[in-house]
């Protein structure tokens, strides 16, 4: 997909039919921001102005992956106060999120869901197709164990944002992305897979 900025309208739809939904949010940054350069509506801000429209059920919102640099002293300051469930990334390193997604789905409930994975949660190492690239962030595999860990949550909609594939002359972006929308289709409720 395009910027993040693309998940705040596609969450308006969402919510217009499900009302206000959880949210598996995988990041470098957790895009609650207000402004930048004077704009209130950016690849940064989305979740905020989410939150301040009602779309999200903010008790049932998690941020994987979370590092890296920000505008603000406090990054997560704002999720937090929001009730969200920040998990920074060096809470994710050298470890199995399989433990961690059982965690997400006891919160998550069977009320309905919304995947936003942006690509610069994964470490640069893997995915450097991308406009803000942090260091020290998740592998693919967590990745496929984030995906994976979905599985039988009430999903009403996913997205993967951030791929820039001009950035990445291996091509190797592109792939993962790939890769990993492929993998949240066969998480959507009512797909069989082997």
């Amino acid at each position: 997909g395009g910027d993040h900025t693309i998940t705040y309208p596609i969450l308006q739809a969402v919510a217009a039919k499900h009302g206000p939904v959880g949210l598996v949010h995988v990041d470098a940054h957790t895009d609650t921001g207000d402004t930048a350069l004077g704009e209130k509506i950016y690849h940064g801000t989305p979740f905020r102005r989410c939150v301040e429209q009602g779309l999200l059920d903010c008790g049932r919102v998690v941020q994987i992956g979370i590092r890296g640099s920000s505008y603000d002293p406090d990054p997560c300051g704002y999720s937090r106060q929001q009730g969200f469930r920040v998990v920074p990334a060096e809470e994710c390193w050298l470890k199995s999120l399989e433990p961690l997604m059982g965690e997400v789905r006891a919160q998550m409930g069977d009320r309905p869901v919304y995947i936003s994975f942006d690509i610069d949660g994964l470490d640069p190492a893997y995915a450097p197709g991308t406009g803000t690239p942090e260091i020290a962030g998740l592998t693919p595999a967590q990745a496929l164990e984030i995906i994976r860990g979905c599985k039988g949550l009430n999903i009403v909609g996913c997205d993967l944002v951030e791929v820039a594939p001009m950035y990445d002359v291996s091509g190797n972006t592109a792939l993962l992305g790939a890769n990993l929308l492929f993998e949240m289709l066969c998480v959507l409720p009512g797909v069989k897979t082997l």
